[in-house]
């Protein structure tokens, strides 16, 4: 028999999750949001077997519903729970990247027939909407996992056998600590990331080539303020207490940088960027985490028709993937760079000697 998932909220993870979902022949995928084109655009491609813009109607046939809206959202929809008479046990997980406010939302259910386990893929994008969606989307990325109580043994086996065609590597977590972990690392990184583009934007009033100089060191760093600032902002302020906190830490920091340039020596200067290197380096490259270690060759180019063609065909020819290709520093009728990068080390090494024995400049960062 059929098992029913309904992904209530379909956008960049929510739809990824559909496509990995739908790998497994007994289950059948519902799908519920209020964008009517994006139920429209999820039923046309396949993405979901039946659509709903009521989520009462819908979770009431699910057997296994995954909450992926924004968290505030998510917070909404469990409290809708507690007031839908369901006739069967229902498996509930959430897709949030913060674990607080959802949890203690979770507490307050009521019905014996739901169990919640709170989830966080993380893998994501700067780009948004069901449009975005991939199915390689959480392939070695960590998927966090918290449940709601003790003895969760066979609803949390059971949710891992459902997201296994993710490939996503499971980490148990207790609410609290992930929240703090992520803030770290996901969260608090994209308010410095935007407050660099402000400060940018600001200068550029005195100095209006700024943009036409935004090198790939700017462009790198400053990548996720990209990203959709409704989401954004549901997170920061549903994580505002650990951010405020963070940003103090980091006023402090900032404080003590100014300082060691004021009036540190260059070896004072020296040691805390060694320092800084040392742990960035040592970062775990297997797994896609918040902050995601790529395989990278940089290669340079000639800015002529055919080159980027010809370093591609190069690779194709010894079947190496390229994950992702970004073209760096081209200048018109001058040698640019091309950052490839690779989903292991393999790939990597072994395209670096096919390049280089066709007489290719290449060069490894780590």
């Amino acid at each position: 028999m059929k098992e029913t998932v309904l992904i209530a909220g379909l956008g960049l993870i929510g739809g990824s999750l559909a496509l990995n979902i739908k790998e497994h022949e007994n289950i059948k995928i519902i799908g519920f949001d209020t964008n009517r084109s994006t139920l429209e655009y999820c039923k046309m491609n396949g993405i979901t077997d039946e659509i709903y813009d009521d989520f009462e109607e819908a979770v009431t046939k699910a057997d296994i519903c995954i909450l992926a809206a924004p968290v505030s959202v998510t917070v909404d929809l469990i409290k809708q729970l507690s007031g839908i008479s369901l006739k069967k046990e229902l498996l509930v997980s959430d897709v949030s990247s913060v674990k607080g406010p959802v949890m203690n939302a979770a507490k307050q259910l009521q019905s014996d027939k739901i169990s919640f386990i709170g989830g966080h893929p993380m893998a994501g994008s700067h780009k948004k909407g069901i449009q975005a969606a991939k199915q390689h989307l959480f392939e070695n990325a960590i998927y966090v996992l918290s449940p709601s109580k003790e003895n969760m043994d066979e609803p949390i086996a059971k949710l891992k056998a459902l997201l296994s065609p993710t490939k996503c590597k499971f980490l148990i977590l207790e609410p609290e600590e992930h929240d703090e972990m992520t803030g770290v690392i996901s969260h608090f990184p994209h308010l410095i990331a935007s407050s660099l583009v402000q400060q940018a934007r600001q200068w550029q009033e005195k100095h209006p080539f700024i943009p036409k100089l935004a090198a790939g060191g700017f462009r790198d760093i400053t990548r996720i303020a990209s990203s959709n600032p409704s989401l954004w902002k549901d997170i920061f302020f549903q994580n505002k207490s650990k951010m405020s906190r963070l940003l103090a830490d980091w006023i402090e920091e900032m404080n003590q940088l100014k300082s060691l340039i004021d009036n540190g020596s260059e070896q004072e200067m020296f040691d805390y960027l060694q320092q800084a290197k040392n742990y960035r380096d040592g970062l775990d490259k297997s797994t896609r985490g918040a902050l995601y270690t790529t395989y990278d060759i940089f290669v340079d180019i000639f800015d002529q028709p055919g080159a980027l063609l010809r370093v591609i065909e190069l690779l194709a020819e010894h079947d190496i993937s390229i994950s992702n290709i970004e073209i760096l520093e081209i200048r018109e009728g001058i040698t640019g760079v091309l950052r490839l990068s690779f989903q292991n080390e393999n790939d990597r090494q072994l395209s670096q000697a096919i390049l280089k024995k066709n007489d290719y400049d290449t060069v490894i960062q780590e």
